[in-house]
């Protein structure tokens, strides 16, 4: 069982490094208004790319759901992201729009790529299992780079988070909800979304100082509240005085995703399922006419 996901989530290392050696062409240009747009996971890290992109000053930039994008609205540029490049929605909003446009994913040369003006292809990160976690984690790698430069670091932690301790308490927890901050709430989104894929698990997310406005009544013993990059001031006591277990990590918030990917097959395998094959699901969402 997992085969295929566990030897995944072990090479994002590697993978990223390659990533950061590419030469890509077709990215934002400082100044240009922006829409980053995908489905699933992809969305989410559309919208940690938007925060990163806004607070470094390189101009406004705005993720969507590529079914819930403004067609009136004015961009210079749309970003999208789809893994395989087959995806319905995404292939509709390009053969829709003029706005000049790039395509990131792991298949080139798709039906998706037809309607792009430049395309960014990962291959090497493509990924044999249906839940996502190197192609997704290495396309956000691409985009932050383009931003932050260098980020070393950020690999090195990734290496630190696959042989960082999966607690079992953590992996028996009967409730976990994810919360992050900025570009991380983003990975709040996409991690809680990882472990309902993989082990059918109850999961919520939020941005972090949302979670005293009502989550915060279900946390009780025996549940979990992770957070993704910085801990709002008081947070912690009040996640203790319910008696739920708070996860925080000194590690950089893409290689705390990874370890959350180590705990989703955990959770898995001990519930008796597989990754590999997550219920109802299948790599790409390609939808017929009738769909709506």
């Amino acid at each position: 069982m997992t085969q295929n996901t566990t030897r995944e989530i072990a090479s994002q290392p590697e993978v990223w490094r390659r990533a950061l050696d590419l030469e890509v062409a077709g990215l934002p240009a400082p100044g240009e208004r922006v829409a980053v747009v995908g489905c699933g996971t992809s969305w989410f890290m559309a919208q940690s790319y938007a925060v990163l992109r806004e607070r470094a000053g390189h101009g406004l930039t705005d993720a969507f759901t590529a079914t819930e994008f403004p067609a009136g609205r004015d961009y210079d540029r749309i970003v999208t992201i789809s893994r395989s490049g087959t995806t319905t929605e995404i292939i509709d909003l390009l053969a829709a729009t003029t706005t000049p446009s790039l395509l990131i994913t792991a298949v080139g040369g798709g039906p998706a790529a037809a309607h792009a003006d430049a395309e960014i292809v990962l291959d090497f990160a493509d990924e044999e299992s249906v839940v996502q976690t190197r192609f997704a984690t290495t396309a956000l790698l691409v985009l932050r780079a383009s931003i932050e430069g260098d980020l070393g670091a950020v690999v090195a932690d990734a290496e630190a988070a696959l042989t960082a301790p999966v607690k079992d308490s953590w992996v028996a927890a009967d409730q976990i909800t994810f919360l992050g901050t900025g570009w991380t709430i983003g990975l709040a989104h996409e991690a809680a979304l990882k472990l309902r894929e993989s082990s059918q698990s109850w999961t919520e997310s939020y941005p972090a100082m949302e979670y005293r406005h009502g989550p915060v009544a279900i946390a009780q013993p025996g549940r979990v509240v992770w957070v993704f990059g910085e801990v709002p001031s008081g947070l912690a006591d009040d996640v203790a005085a319910t008696g739920a277990e708070l996860v925080t990590s000194d590690l950089d918030p893409m290689a705390h995703l990874v370890l959350l990917h180590r705990l989703a097959v955990a959770r898995a395998e001990a519930r008796g399922l597989d990754p590999d094959r997550p219920r109802s699901l299948s790599r790409s969402v390609i939808l017929s006419a009738t769909d709506g």
